[in-house]
């Protein structure tokens, strides 16, 4: 270190244009050297705290990552909604349905709060033409249920629970709607995931914290 000390005061008292090249390829492998170590003091720091636990939490989003859907959405808005009159092909479906996600909501009075219903009415309307209010309540109740999503990965059961057993905190933190919840109850019934959300130490939902899911507000109400 006495020797780092000293070829920085000479860095400091010999002007650039005059530094010797060997003196200049000195003080930068000084500068990486300095750098390494203070990088293997962090290190030796947090293993004191955490053992070798690199990370205090991991945080999963549920949709994509933990759970998908079992079939294509617009699959299963056009077979729902046949009986109730949707006439749309699954791909005029699709189409219309980007059309209405893709719709400046920052601009609108329509906010995806709570059970999210006035959204999800919306999209519904807009993607098949139809408005019965009994085919909505049937089409969003199918989605709390086990039949329309599955697990990404049915090993992660085993993964949380070596989080756990790491000491490292898993969290689901999701901007889906109220229907997340008992979602994930349903799911444990075929998919075993009553063990793996004992493994949960927390579910933060964006709606319950009036957040999106990129927010701190969510990270703080954990």
């Amino acid at each position: 270190m006495a020797a780092t000390r000293m070829l920085m005061k000479m860095k400091t008292k010999l002007p650039a244009a005059n530094m010797s090249p060997f003196v200049a390829a000195a003080i930068r492998r000084s500068s990486a050297s300095a750098s390494t170590e203070a990088a293997k003091e962090y290190e030796e720091y947090r293993r004191s705290l955490y053992g070798e636990v690199t990370h205090k939490a991991v945080l999963v989003d549920a949709v994509g990552t933990l759970v998908v859907p079992a079939q294509p959405m617009a699959q299963v808005y056009k077979t729902i909604g046949e009986k109730y009159g949707v006439e749309y092909s699954e791909e005029e479906i699709l189409d219309r349905y980007r059309w209405a996600y893709e719709q400046p909501w920052g601009r609108s009075r329509l906010r995806y709060v709570d059970d999210g219903r006035p959204f999800w009415q919306f999209i519904v309307s807009s993607s098949t033409g139809c408005s019965d209010p009994v085919y909505f309540e049937e089409l969003y109740n199918y989605y709390t249920t086990d039949k329309a999503w599955r697990l990404c990965d049915p090993d992660a059961e085993n993964v949380f629970k070596a989080l756990r057993k790491s000491g490292v905190k898993s969290a689901v933190v999701s901007n889906f709607d109220t229907r997340l919840r008992p979602l994930l109850q349903a799911l444990k019934c075929d998919n075993g995931l009553m063990q793996l959300r004992c493994q949960l130490r927390y579910i933060a939902i964006s709606v319950y914290v009036a957040a999106e899911n990129q927010s701190h507000h969510l990270s703080e109400s954990m």
